[in-house]
């Protein structure tokens, strides 16, 4: 059978863009790529980018505090012009937009600036009324933000209007614990907004380690944060010109905004997935195995659709490793375990890789090496802050099961972190590499000791069995 394509990509982010560049560019393949938005999906447009961009305008406050410590006695961080700002960040945005799309049309990929949905195993219909076939479809459409499906829910906001708002909220309500709510409340209080976070458990950031959960949930206080711990709302209405919120614990209160950051879904939803034999989860993702085939041999899925590891580069990695595979005559899978993440908090971040120490106790034995201490930069100025640093070994085998740090530039460490552990590398190698003195990175080849030491616990009869 003839196709006009080899592949045709529907999704133009990070997974989307990757496999069709690396498709049509590196292996010579006939490539179609179409977005309904802009180049460079949630990650470039609404999402990592522009966020780590917020992040950064937002540490102005910290650092005069800090100034101040060192004798700089005027320092003030002045009033903050989001508008200013956000001629900035547009103009930064499109530029990433431009390189994205060049880059494309570099490697000799066809671009349609428009909505496609799936027709068949080998069919796609675009929104101005044409059909293209290709031998292979690839759906790389990302996520959406989730609604918590209670009354008055449209009169909240999503984390993607976040970036298109004319001025910023006098007072502003974040739903969720997650790393976009922690990470937008972090910003909006340090841009001079009054910012109440409710979370409906006992701790911000389920998922990540419990101590670096709860210093993380402690310092967003510290920083001024009205954080609302065991609390969901109920139910939203407008109250004049301000927007009425009432809790599950019977309160009330008003706000100029409300930010729905509770969670993800994958985007499937009106694709025409029910025109093929794709099989999706509860929650719409697409199930795939370990080369991101569906159930139908001509469709693949790569990135957040997929509701693996939602992550930016866990997208890029498994759309070149699908764009090798299928063109390149090389296959590649993707490993989805030690994985490094980070979380944006200010002052300090939130970074991990491997196991937390939940994981390790369920899994088996584990000692833990952790220290708690303050930094010498911002002890000197004068803060409390404190900042955790934590290897999990196996004491059978030495290796080093998980890595987590709660402190300043925390994300560039466990980058570097990262490649050790993912190479299989012990408790002895951390222990015979020199350190760099001084830097608060030193403690992880400094701790000789174990702060704890877990054991699984067996009972009698089986002990002696």
């Amino acid at each position: 059978m003839s196709f006009d394509l080899d592949l045709f990509v529907i999704g133009g982010g990070s997974g989307g863009v990757r496999a069709a560049r690396i498709a049509a560019g590196e292996h010579g393949a006939r490539v179609a790529l179409a977005e309904e938005s802009r180049m460079g999906g949630t990650c470039v447009i609404r999402g990592c980018v522009p966020k780590k961009l917020m992040v950064f305008a937002s540490q102005a406050g910290l650092m005069a505090d800090e100034m101040r410590g060192y004798g700089w006695c005027d320092a003030q961080a002045g009033r903050f012009d989001w508008t200013v700002f956000r001629q900035k960040l547009d103009a930064e945005l499109t530029r990433l937009e431009m390189i994205y799309t060049a880059n494309l049309e570099k490697a000799g990929v066809e671009i349609f600036h428009q909505r496609a949905t799936i027709v068949d195993h080998h069919t796609v219909a675009l929104a101005d009324g044409t059909t293209r076939t290709a031998k292979h479809i690839l759906i790389a459409v990302g996520g959406r933000p989730a609604l918590p499906g209670i009354p008055g829910q449209e009169l909240g906001l999503i984390s993607d209007d976040l970036f298109l708002m004319e001025s910023l909220p006098r007072r502003v309500l974040l739903v969720g614990g997650g790393f976009i709510a922690c990470e937008f409340a972090t910003i909006l209080a340090g841009l001079g907004c009054e910012t109440v976070q409710v979370y409906r458990g006992d701790a911000v950031l389920r998922g990540f380690d419990r101590q670096a959960r709860d210093m993380a949930t402690l310092q967003l206080s510290a920083i001024g944060v009205d954080l609302r711990l065991n609390v969901n709302p109920t139910g939203l209405e407008r109250s004049g010109d301000r927007i009425g919120v009432t809790f599950n614990d019977d309160s009330r209160d008003d706000f100029d905004a409300v930010i729905w950051a509770t969670g993800r879904d994958p985007h499937t939803g009106g694709l025409g997935l029910e025109n093929t034999g794709v099989h999706l989860r509860p929650n719409g993702a697409i199930v795939v195995d370990e080369w991101s085939q569906t159930a139908v041999p001509s469709i693949f899925a790569v990135g957040d659709v997929t509701d693996r590891v939602n992550l930016t580069p866990v997208a890029i990695r498994e759309g070149h490793a699908f764009a090798d595979t299928m063109f390149g005559g090389r296959a590649r899978s993707v490993t989805h375990h030690n994985i490094a993440s980070a979380v944006y908090l200010r002052p300090h971040e939130v970074a991990s890789v491997g196991l937390t120490e939940e994981q390790a106790c369920a899994r088996g034995d584990v000692d833990v090496y952790a220290t708690v201490f303050r930094p010498m930069r911002s002890m000197f100025a004068g803060s409390d802050a404190r900042m955790m640093m934590k290897l999990l070994v196996d004491p059978d085998t030495d290796l080093v099961l998980g890595c987590h740090i709660f402190g300043p530039d925390a994300g560039e460490m466990i980058q570097l972190a990262a490649i050790p552990i993912t190479l299989g590398a012990t408790k002895a190698d951390f222990d015979a590499t020199m350190a760099v003195h001084p830097t608060a990175a030193e403690e992880l080849v400094t701790m000789r000791q174990p702060a704890r030491r877990h054991r699984l616990a067996v009972s009698a009869q089986a002990a002696t069995a």
